[in-house]
């Protein structure tokens, strides 16, 4: 039996959260856990880590790209591939959250039904 992909999600909306845990968790492989804000993030990732984070942009306080920035100044947790999820994926925008150090952008709003699989997708690419 493989180990499961862990994946932490991390959005400041409810119904967002809601809804992305609910689709990442109809796959049977993937272990979730999530997180309202940043900080959030940043505190379960000292306990919990994960395979994978999946992050949202545009959150108040701590918005994603400080999260992936304080996230790579730790040498423990700085190699856990982040993707954005934003609604902000015009080319420009994509080329600068890569140039920041995401491994890959999910457009919102996402499909429920295929999150887990372009999750899955793009941590194999990046993991190889």
């Amino acid at each position: 039996m493989t180990e499961p992909l862990k994946i932490l999600y991390v959005d400041d909306e409810d119904d967002i959260r809601e809804i992305a845990g609910m689709s990442l968790e109809l796959d049977p492989d993937i272990e979730l856990r999530t997180a309202a804000s940043g900080s959030a993030a940043l505190a379960i990732v000292q306990e919990w880590l994960p395979d994978l984070i999946l992050l949202d942009v545009m959150m108040p306080g701590m918005d994603g790209p400080e999260t992936l920035a304080r996230l790579k100044q730790d040498e423990v947790h700085g190699s856990v591939p982040v993707i954005f999820i934003t609604a902000r994926t015009r080319p420009e925008d994509i080329e600068c959250f890569l140039g920041l150090g995401a491994e890959g952008v999910i457009s919102k709003p996402f499909d429920p039904m295929t999150l887990a699989t372009q999750a899955r997708e793009l941590f194999t690419r990046v993991k190889g």
